[in-house]
């Protein structure tokens, strides 16, 4: 009985395999004869060119939207950004100097890179939630949470070692001879201890929080 039912259990398995065989052998046949007809030929050069322009629209489309979210306007389009950071800014070198050379959020702000720019654009969505929730949309509240926003793209300056200063500013591009006693002496320790520009430049366009003085 066991050899019987040994039997009977083998043959099922070889039997659904077979038939598993013929319907992979007969789904592939009909995509080969489907292909064969000349038809079919044109359909599939029909969808390869919708799905190329697809995708050049869609690339297209999804660059000027990143171009549009990587401008002054656009940053300062919430008042909590314009009535605050922005008028502190106004009143810095990077807004007005001699050469007309202006400085705006997304050159300090957002890295070059597109990897670094996309996360960069994430992570700004809690700076926008943080505007529609009324987390920082008086001036109290903004002064309130300074230290900590600051503090956050500190940190941030400082992990990718100011690249975005450093795409405008280096120490291989300075002339010291046109510097301060006091300058040359910082930059040439920074350059010894590997420092760059926000371990010193802190609230070069912005306010320093009322916390920051005090631990200093």
């Amino acid at each position: 009985m066991g050899n019987d039912n040994t039997d009977v259990k083998t043959g099922f398995i070889e039997g659904t395999q077979v038939l598993n065989d013929d319907a992979k052998s007969g789904f592939f046949k009909r995509i080969r004869d489907f292909l064969g007809k000349p038809s079919a030929k044109y359909s599939v050069i029909t969808i390869g060119i919708v799905f190329f322009i697809g995708g050049i629209l869609f690339l297209d489309g999804f660059g000027t939207l990143v171009q549009r979210t990587n401008t002054l306007e656009f940053c300062i389009s919430c008042h909590e950004m314009k009535d605050t950071v922005y008028q502190e800014y106004k009143e810095t070198i990077h807004y007005n100097n001699r050469t007309g050379v202006r400085v705006t959020c997304p050159d300090c702000h957002v890295p070059k890179e597109w990897t670094g720019k996309m996360k960069r654009k994430l992570e700004a969505s809690k700076d926008v939630w943080g505007a529609i929730t009324g987390y920082i949309d008086t001036p109290e509240k903004f002064e309130q949470h300074r230290m900590e926003m600051a503090t956050r793209e500190w940190a941030r300056m400082k992990a990718s070692g100011s690249s975005t200063c450093r795409s405008c500013h280096s120490f291989e591009g300075m002339d010291a001879r046109k510097q301060k006693p006091s300058a040359q002496k910082n930059h040439l320790a920074a350059q010894k201890e590997g420092k760059t520009c926000i371990d010193c430049h802190k609230g070069i366009a912005h306010l320093l929080p009322k916390e920051y003085e005090e631990e200093v």
